[in-house]
């Protein structure tokens, strides 16, 4: 059963810990509260697990920016990203949306082609020799 809600301050460990998992430290812990706080973190459960979450803001332009989606790894494939992405449109304070990933993310461009976005553009000098694409899709 997947089920996709706002995260709640009492989740922030278990969403640091996938965090942590991902990147291999846990430098965004006071990043991942603040959004817990403002409302802006989204997270799937199966069964009483957190397997994946979801950051967004809305001061790009004044659209929508997810700005990660992290899924624990044994997790993958298996729709957890798309369900966030999904449910996320469904409660998008604006019409338009965007997201990015770098250009060697493969697998996280193809997660926003499946779910109808389309490349925006790119912005070099983020992550040395690797730019990063920006997506767009409306509501």
């Amino acid at each position: 059963m997947r089920i996709q809600k706002m995260a709640q301050l009492h989740n922030l460990d278990e969403i640091a810990n996938i965090d942590e998992e991902v990147i291999g430290n846990n430098s965004r812990g006071e990043y991942i509260k603040k959004a817990i706080e403002d409302e802006r973190c989204i997270v799937a459960y199966d069964k009483n697990l957190i397997v994946g979450f979801l950051l967004f803001d809305t001061h790009f332009f004044d659209c929508s920016f997810i700005s990660l989606i992290i899924v624990r790894p044994t997790e993958r494939r298996k729709g957890y990203a798309t369900a966030l992405i999904e449910y996320f449109i469904g409660i998008s304070p604006t019409r338009k949306i965007f997201s990015s990933t770098n250009k060697s993310n493969k697998r996280m461009q193809e997660v926003f082609k499946v779910n109808g976005f389309i490349e925006s553009g790119f912005i070099e000098n983020l992550d040395e020799r690797d730019p990063e694409i920006i997506y767009y899709r409306s509501k």
